[in-house]
């Protein structure tokens, strides 16, 4: 009996002792902490959606371990649909949300003296917005990319170097330019969802929106615009911007192309006045490689370039083009 014991004894203790020298635990790293599961491609050597093993990472950005698609972009957190074209705005572009919610939208960026006062600011009172960024200046600042990306807010293409004359060039001319500037967004976000295009000084083509649409891109005009690029002081862009805005706005501002100190100003006035009376949120980028539901949102909303041709003069609602500053 005595002898049994001891057996068992030696037996146990020699099975802990495997335990504790074994690597082949999945439960446990070689610290003995229990590992968590990481999504999939992420710190643990196993396939990622595009099919291509991911490095271990101790850690990482929240960018940097978003889903991908198999073509590489960026599956959004969340589902709402993207805007289609709109009837009613030049050449289909689009001139509100087509829901109650207002839009906030800053051109020409990024730039390192105004950006990060934005971003500031729309952090504070927690508001989603969407830039259009220039490509040149996204291939400058590629860690304000990275910035306005991690922050949650929309990208857009506003060109490669703010050509006011891009829509009359040809279509190989204006799909190398687009192109070009979501590859330089893309090289500072990689798989980031670009399905927005806004053309510089709003001056539309067909060329130019038919060729957005083609790169998976819905041209992108405004409901409200408060010229704040001419400096009219922060009081006067306010009051265009709180004055302005009804339900499905799309507003028109600028963090970048020249001194736009008197726009963060303005900032400090409309959000707050907005957020009284609206909820303010990035435009929708969609599901990856999905279109389907576009039309679905409001029944204003075009199929795709055909649906909505030749705009007529713009109206009071929707502004007139505006000018690059001189």
């Amino acid at each position: 009996m005595v002898l049994t014991l001891a057996v068992g004894a030696v037996l146990g203790s020699v099975y802990v002792l495997g335990r504790t020298l074994s690597t082949s635990d999945p439960a446990a790293d070689r610290n003995g902490v229990a590992a968590t599961p990481g999504p999939p491609g992420v710190g643990t050597g196993t396939p990622s959606p595009t099919g291509t093993p991911a490095p271990a990472t101790p850690s990482a950005s929240p960018s940097s371990v978003a889903p991908t698609n198999p073509d590489g972009e960026t599956i959004p957190t969340d589902d709402r649909p993207r805007l289609a074209l709109e009837k009613g705005g030049p050449y289909g572009s689009r001139i509100s949300t087509g829901v109650r919610e207002v839009a906030l939208t800053f051109d020409d960026g990024p730039d390192p003296g105004y950006t990060p006062q934005v971003l500031d600011l729309l952090a504070k009172y927690r508001v989603k917005a969407t830039f259009c960024l220039v490509g040149q200046q996204a291939a400058a600042h590629p860690e304000l990319v990275r910035a306005i990306a991690d922050a949650g807010h929309t990208l857009c293409n506003h060109s490669w170097s703010h050509d006011i004359a891009l829509g009359a060039r040809s279509r190989t001319a204006i799909r190398t330019d687009l192109a070009r500037t979501n590859t330089a967004i893309r090289a500072a976000v990689p798989g980031a969802r670009i399905v927005y295009f806004r053309q510089p000084g709003g001056n539309w083509t067909n060329s130019v929106v038919a060729t957005a649409w083609e790169l998976g891109m819905t041209s992108l005009h405004w409901t409200v615009d408060p010229r704040d690029w001419t400096r009219p002081g922060a009081g006067s862009i306010a009051s265009t911007v709180t004055g302005g805005v009804g339900a499905g706005a799309i507003v028109l501002m600028h963090d970048a192309g020249g001194d736009r100190q008197q726009t963060v100003a303005a900032l400090r006035t409309i959000l707050p006045n907005l957020l009284r009376r609206f909820e303010l949120e990035s435009l929708p980028t969609g599901l990856p490689r999905d279109t389907s539901s576009d039309t679905d949102r409001s029944d204003t909303r075009a199929a795709g370039p055909e649906a909505s041709g030749r705009t007529p003069t713009p109206s009071a609602t929707t502004g007139t083009p505006h000018l690059p500053p001189q």
